[in-house]
């Protein structure tokens, strides 16, 4: 009987440094940058079977969710104008805002629930969540499911 395959979202820090290389190697792929996967491993500092092992299993968080609905709860102060802040980052990266649920705050801090459906034309996901977990009063943002 065959494993089902199992996805995880990991931060950055928590990724060993052999697969962010990978990563990189091939983007210099990818962008013509680097002509062969030799090429490539030699400039990241990664073997070329390195490369081959894990080429298929990692890759960024933006290349595997458009088409996707992204959900993702967050804790944020209580402070007007901070939800249309979060929401003019996800307009403004061209995302549409499925559902939105926010429980009435407790101690100065709301809970928000956003799905958000990434489309064709949405732009990097990555940088999305980065730019919202930026702003000033935004406590702790966590990617629930990716559907």
């Amino acid at each position: 009987m065959s494993e089902k395959t199992k996805y995880f979202v990991v931060k950055q820090k928590a990724v060993p440094e052999v697969l962010l290389k990978v990563v990189e190697a091939k983007r210099l792929l990818d962008t013509k940058k680097a002509e062969t996967v030799q090429d490539a491993a030699d400039m990241v500092g990664i073997s070329r079977s390195s490369f081959y092992k894990y080429k298929e299993d990692i890759f960024p968080f933006r290349d595997n969710v458009k088409g996707k609905t992204l959900t993702f709860v967050m804790q944020m102060h209580d402070e007007p104008g901070l939800l249309s802040d979060v929401l003019n980052v996800i307009a403004e990266y061209h995302a549409n805002i499925l559902t939105i649920h926010q429980s009435i705050p407790v101690n100065g801090v709301a809970s928000l629930t956003l799905s958000v459906d990434v489309l064709p034309e949405t732009g990097d996901i990555s940088s999305m969540i980065e730019a919202i977990e930026s702003k000033e009063g935004v406590q702790y943002l966590k990617i629930l499911a990716r559907e």
